[in-house]
């Protein structure tokens, strides 16, 4: 496989993740009451919209189809992000989940396209870095602005924890929560023994720095 290929899979992974996208954030601003978190992720949407057509820009400029790969990472993060939607948690501990889920995708496209650019520039794509170039822009200030969001709605979560809302215990509230908590002891289970053994490294030789005279 060329650099070449290389680059194409990854824009068709980046095609394929705005496009999931592109169906998960109306449900993700439907799910909050806050209009200022409803405003960011439907802004972000309009974003996204124009995310995809630069993205066929890029497949026109190489002459390539857009379709041909599921991003099989970002359907993943969005399962998550379905979980925080689904929640029966409200107010400001509802907007802390979805606002995890939303930095759980800006950080992902963000990886993603600067890993296209990269590719993009050593292949002497310019044209096409710099419409990749502007949507790392936009998912780096989307990100800022899901932080800046976080700091209500953490104390507003704060402020409920601290009236006497008890905790809830470790026990699955139903199959899926028990699958999910099996998973998780069977993680911890595997990488235990990686955990418990001394890391081999070797050693880094020390250049020899030269005496001022």
């Amino acid at each position: 496989m060329s650099l070449k290929d290389v680059f194409i899979e990854e824009l068709r992974d980046l095609y394929s993740a705005e496009n999931q996208l592109v169906k998960a954030l109306p449900k993700m601003a439907k799910a909050t009451k806050t209009p200022a978190l409803k405003s960011l992720f439907t802004a972000h949407l309009e974003e996204t919209k124009a995310q995809v057509k630069r993205l066929k820009q890029a497949f026109q400029i190489i002459g390539k189809k857009p379709t041909g790969q599921h991003c099989n990472g970002m359907e993943g993060v969005i399962k998550e992000g379905k979980e925080a939607i689904e929640s029966d948690e409200e107010g400001p501990t509802k907007d802390v989940e979805l606002i995890g889920a939303g930095l759980r995708t800006e950080h992902y496209e963000i990886a993603g396209y600067t890993a296209a650019i990269a590719i993009a520039k050593a292949l002497g794509e310019k044209e096409i870095a710099a419409l990749l170039n502007e949507t790392l822009k936009e998912e780096q200030n989307a990100g800022k602005n899901l932080l800046m969001e976080s700091k209500p709605a953490l104390k507003g979560a704060s402020a409920e924890a601290g009236a006497g809302q008890e905790e809830e215990d470790d026990k699955p509230k139903d199959t899926k929560e028990a699958v999910s908590k099996t998973k998780s002891e069977k993680d911890e289970a595997e990488a235990a023994p990686s955990l418990d053994s001394p890391t081999t490294e070797t050693p880094v030789k020390k250049s020899k720095k030269s005496k001022k005279k």
